[in-house]
């Protein structure tokens, strides 16, 4: 356990026997979950290189990043990142200003040591004016994580708080591997968000997982598009009746079962995007197959401007608030595992106790 790298980026590790979790310094990304039995880590792992932030240079690497807003985010993303403390992209106010899509909560450097068992990453947000705290325990093959957000302001702060987790190819596989989320009212992003190679009706409400299509009919999205190119994004309201939300990914080549548990209360919402070798610019070059499983405070990618307008959302507020000078807390967990078949439902009661059904 400790320091290390991954893809050439200063990283830290913890383990046990049957998982290793990675976290990357720059950025605070958990680059890795990985299935020790089977060295399957599910998370998004890009084809192209990695690339600390803080040595981003538009002038130097738009070749390889591209030259737009997200290239600084897109040459250090990793896995699973923190969208703070906004969800999507930014006004053109505050990109003038410096801010970046998502926030700096995937591009600041963290401060990540392993102690007393635990890996923690801590990192203040100096244009949010928030403070930010992530510890990792491991509890057989379950890695239980604990955040806790700090305004540092003397006002009550609205805000955006997602966990952007992004799988990837060979353990995303067209037409084979299988998704489960606890999801009942659902909405395509009203703007056609994949152009020519979208399937998705923009802005068409829908009961989960029947998403309509822009030539009719519906189709099922559990299990990952078939097609040669594909991609979308659409937003899914965690079910109301349910204490806990979940979502799970199958791979039925590797029969690695990965998942993530959290309290509903904390995060409402669960965004899906679907990036199949659709995008043609740099880095994308046609070429990533990913799905970002993005459950949060917020039902889409938006500007904080929109977002504030948006409001509310099938009854759902789509922004949280953090009090002046005060702190959230959420508990929450992610888990990888061998199984024969998907399970339909997942709970967690504290530790290792994990239940699939």
């Amino acid at each position: 356990m400790g320091e290390t790298t991954f893809r050439n980026r200063r990283a830290v590790s913890i383990e046990n026997e049957l998982v290793r979790v990675t976290v990357l310094v720059e950025g605070g990304h958990i680059a890795e979950i990985c299935h020790k039995a089977t060295g399957v880590n599910p998370m998004w792992t890009p084809q192209w290189p990695s690339l600390e932030p803080s040595e981003f240079d538009a002038a130097k690497h738009g070749e390889t990043f591209g030259a737009h807003a997200e290239s600084k985010l897109l040459a250090g993303v990793a896995g699973h990142n923190l969208c703070m403390d906004i969800f999507g992209g930014t006004s053109e106010d505050e990109a003038k200003a410096g801010l970046t899509p998502h926030g700096e909560g995937s591009i600041v450097p963290y401060r990540v040591r392993v102690e007393g068992g635990e890996l923690i990453a801590e990192a203040v947000f100096p244009q949010a004016q928030l403070g930010f705290e992530r510890r990792i325990r491991l509890e057989g093959a379950v890695a239980v994580i604990r955040e806790t957000v700090t305004n540092l302001l003397a006002v009550d702060k609205p805000t955006a708080w997602t966990q952007h987790v992004s799988l990837s190819a060979p353990f995303v596989a067209p037409g084979e591997t299988e998704f489960r989320v606890s999801a009942t009212r659902s909405k395509v992003y009203e703007a056609d968000f994949a152009g020519e190679y979208g399937p998705y009706q923009p802005g068409a409400e829908f009961d989960w997982p029947m998403v309509p299509l822009k030539n009719g009919g519906t189709m099922d999205m559990r299990p990952y598009p078939k097609s040669e190119r594909s991609g979308g994004f659409t937003a899914h309201l965690m079910d109301p009746g349910r204490e806990q939300a979940y979502f799970l990914a199958w791979s039925p080549a590797s029969k690695v079962l990965c998942g993530y548990v959290w309290k509903r209360s904390d995060f409402p919402w669960l965004g899906m995007w679907e990036e199949n070798r659709n995008r043609d610019i740099a880095p994308w070059n046609k070429r990533e197959i990913t799905r970002g499983m993005e459950f949060g405070v917020s039902p889409m990618p938006e500007s904080r401007r929109e977002q504030l307008e948006r409001g509310r959302m099938f009854g759902e507020a789509c922004y949280r608030w953090i009090p002046a000078k005060g702190s959230v807390t959420v508990e929450y967990c992610a888990f990888v595992t061998a199984a024969d078949a998907i399970p339909e439902e997942a709970s967690w009661s504290g530790g290792g106790n994990l239940m699939l059904r």
